[in-house]
């Protein structure tokens, strides 16, 4: 008989495996179970001689409601009198998409602001040259 690989699947550093399964396998990893933030996948596979081979996969969680800030980015360094625009909100069920409060609002960026003024200015001019010919 052919004999399969046992396959071990461990979330961070738990001692006890959260799967223990034959390969090959499809599993789905319920990660309403765990905090947002960072965590780390560890397969542990052993082969039927006794061989192991291990692999590490890290990634992110975030189930929680997505938070959107404005005013402050990773690793600033500021001073004085900060204005922060801050959202959160949530993405509802699998089933159902939540559209109340779900886009963020942003201020105008700087380039909208200068492509009106260059427009306002060549209007301005134009509007200055009609009237004094």
């Amino acid at each position: 008989m052919n004999e399969k690989s046992m396959i071990y699947l461990f979330v961070d550093d738990d001692a006890q495996p959260v799967a223990q399964v034959l390969s090959p396998v499809c599993i789905e990893l319920d990660t309403r179970k765990l905090t947002d933030g960072q965590h780390i996948l560890k397969i542990v596979s052993k082969d039927p001689t006794g061989k192991e081979g291990i692999r590490t996969i890290p990634f992110t969680v975030r189930n929680g409601p997505a938070i959107s800030v404005e005013g402050l980015r990773d690793h600033a360094v500021v001073d004085g009198i900060l204005p922060l625009m801050i959202n959160a909100y949530g993405k509802g069920d699998q089933q159902s998409f939540l559209i109340e409060g779900s886009e963020t609002p942003r201020s105008i960026p700087h380039w909208v602001w200068i492509l009106i003024i260059v427009f306002a200015g060549w209007a301005l001019y134009y509007l200055i040259r009609f009237f004094t010919q």
